[in-house]
């Protein structure tokens, strides 16, 4: 979010993290720890305004300083009723969770979306004006799932359109078998944790094995099951830089996590709880970088459409930035 603001400087823009209007939700916010481990409280709200307040982004939790021309979503699974009567932009910022049983079953009973339990349903409401997806793999998915397919515009992901710049890094880790865990059990999904740490160790087949765990894991759970369960040696990190990791290592096990796009990205072989020739469907775009610019200029467009909103995605017109490298007169 703050890289496509960073394009729109012509705006007056304001952050908030995601929030719901709906009674119910924020009594659990304030007076329960059930909603800790999700993008509504806990550490993701104090690290997101921890950044914000780093990087002198103006904040607006719950949008109650201003009245706004645009809202621009990473997420439609809770979106308040009050902030659908202006214009709303969605961007993808990672991989959809599984669709599961509930995910069907709560789509069908047309139920709140956020019921299914993590991402599954994210990007597949219809609700928002626009949306932004990181591939034609994923606007297909979106739109049979029940996004309409002229709201959709393949725009790339920031942060995942570029994977081929974390091959310059300074880690010293080479030749190694990465594995990236996910948050499954903090999320209240089920999870046989050692019989995937056993697995990581039978892939492995001798050569040296780094864990990378999800920041919102319990650590000293994930720690203690990984240590009764692998090689003496075996690497544990709770922090640094991943993609940096996922660079230098020679095979990429991953759970449920995006981070698999950079490794598809950057030609490793993977290992998902998703099916991986799928996967390689769905990558998202590599652009140089360029997603967040494209999606200012589609927020820009959207903004100075004088029609109803309702009509802007019919008229419009998308256009990737074109990708520029630079010349060999010009590295020289």
């Amino acid at each position: 979010m703050h890289q496509i603001a960073q394009q729109l400087s012509e705006y007056d823009c304001w952050f908030s993290q995601i929030f719901a209007d709906s009674p119910l939700v924020n009594w659990v916010i304030d007076n329960t720890t059930w909603a800790d481990r999700t993008v509504l409280a806990g550490q993701f709200r104090r690290n997101s305004e921890t950044y914000c307040a780093e990087h002198g982004l103006q904040m607006d939790y719950k949008a109650q300083k201003n009245r706004y021309d645009l809202v621009v979503y990473c997420s439609d699974l809770i979106i308040p009723d009050r902030m659908l009567q202006t214009k709303t932009l969605w961007v993808q910022e990672g991989m959809i969770d599984e669709c599961t049983t509930i995910s069907k079953w709560v789509k069908k009973l047309h139920l709140p979306p956020y019921l299914a339990i993590g991402t599954s349903l994210n990007g597949t409401s219809n609700i928002c004006d626009v949306y932004c997806a990181a591939s034609e793999g994923y606007k297909g998915y979106f739109s049979k799932m029940g996004t309409q397919a002229h709201k959709i515009m393949v725009t790339g992901m920031p942060n995942f359109d570029n994977c081929e710049k974390f091959v310059d890094n300074t880690l010293d880790m080479k030749n190694y078998v990465l594995v990236t865990t996910s948050d499954i059990r903090e999320c209240y999904r089920p999870d046989d944790r050692i019989g995937f740490i056993k697995r990581c160790v039978e892939i492995a087949n001798g050569r040296p094995l780094v864990f990378k765990l999800h920041p919102n894991e319990i650590f000293e759970r994930a720690i203690a099951e990984i240590k009764e369960n692998t090689p003496e040696g075996t690497f544990i990190y709770t922090n640094g830089n991943v993609n940096h990791m996922i660079a230098n290592c020679d095979e990429l096990i991953t759970q449920y996590s995006t981070l698999v796009y950079v490794g598809i990205a950057l030609g490793k072989k993977v290992h998902s709880y998703f099916d991986v020739e799928e996967l390689n469907r769905l990558a998202p775009i590599q652009n140089g970088g360029t997603s967040a610019q494209n999606i200012a200029r589609v927020c820009r467009d959207f903004l100075e459409f004088n029609g109803k909103k309702e009509e802007f995605t019919k008229q419009y017109q998308y256009h990737a930035t074109p990708i520029i490298k630079p010349s060999l007169c010009e590295i020289a």
